[in-house]
């Protein structure tokens, strides 16, 4: 199955669940979407598309929530393998650790979850370096929330303005 399939795929089940369960439906793709690992799947343009539609500070909040959850599938991912990374990366790891401690809540509230940037790393590195779990989530559940609050809310005053360009393809 191509890459483009599973997308569509997803991004027509996500629309379905989320037509079907509001908010709580915008959690749970937002959840599935950002629990997967690596490979990229659309939540955000749910989180827009909704916006538009529901309660923009509703749907960035739902999706903030969900997506922060969501990220601790890395999280534990790296609490799990953690001996096999050190083993192979013992040097580079040690280096990284001194500048989680130094920097971990930061980095991963503004520079990776309030961000596009993928952050499957960051939530591996978390658990491979033991890092509080409360301070992880609750850095997560900030950025990401305000990332998609500002999706909400662009999908919510430019949705016209999208249409308008791309509506007549």
């Amino acid at each position: 199955m191509a890459l483009t399939e599973i997308a569509l795929q997803f991004s027509a089940w996500a629309q379905s669940t989320v037509s079907a369960w509001g908010y709580l439906g915008i959690f749970i793709v937002s959840l599935i979407g950002n629990a997967s690992i690596i490979f990229p799947v659309p939540a955000f343009a749910v989180t827009f598309m909704f916006g538009a539609i529901l309660n923009p500070w509703l749907v960035g909040l739902a999706a903030g929530a969900g997506s922060a959850i969501g990220e601790l599938t890395g999280y534990v991912i790296g609490r799990g393998g953690r001996e096999v990374i050190e083993k192979k990366h013992e040097k580079w790891l040690k280096k990284a650790e001194k500048w989680t401690d130094r920097y971990g809540f930061f980095a991963v509230l503004v520079v990776f979850a309030a961000t596009p940037l993928p952050d499957d790393v960051v939530g591996i590195l978390a658990g491979v370096f033991e890092y509080d779990v409360r301070k992880f989530l609750l850095a997560s559940f900030i950025g990401k929330t305000v990332m998609c609050l500002a999706l909400a809310l662009g999908g919510y005053y430019g949705a016209g303005w999208v249409m308008g360009v791309f509506g007549g393809l």
